[in-house]
């Protein structure tokens, strides 16, 4: 994840990029809330979540709330422990493949 470039802003502006607020503490120091990330929502349409990506997902319980996290590891049954680098401010979440709704690409506060 980088701080926002004109390419990023580029295909934000072309639909390629979604935008997301940052509402809590659980990736602080990376993110506080308020800051705003990109994300790429085709990150994930040939290849799965990486062990350290960064993602935006939605919460495996409550549907209309989603979640930036870390990707701590891949199960063996193909879902995705999501940890965030705030321990303390931070649940774990498993999710299945299709929660995760992109990689975030860059951030902006």
């Amino acid at each position: 994840m980088q701080e926002s470039n004109l390419r990023e802003l580029f295909l934000w502006l072309i639909r390629l990029r979604r935008r997301y607020r940052v509402t809590g503490a659980s990736m602080f120091p990376l993110m506080e809330a308020g800051d705003e990330v990109l994300v790429d929502p085709r990150a994930y349409r040939q290849q799965q979540p990486q062990i350290g990506d960064v993602v935006v997902a939605q919460h495996p319980v409550q549907a209309n709330l989603q979640i930036i996290k870390r990707v701590a590891e891949v199960m063996g049954d193909g879902r995705f422990h999501l940890k965030g680098d705030n321990t303390a401010e931070s649940s774990d979440s498993l999710v299945p493949p299709n929660l995760i709704l992109g990689r975030v690409t860059s951030k902006f506060g």
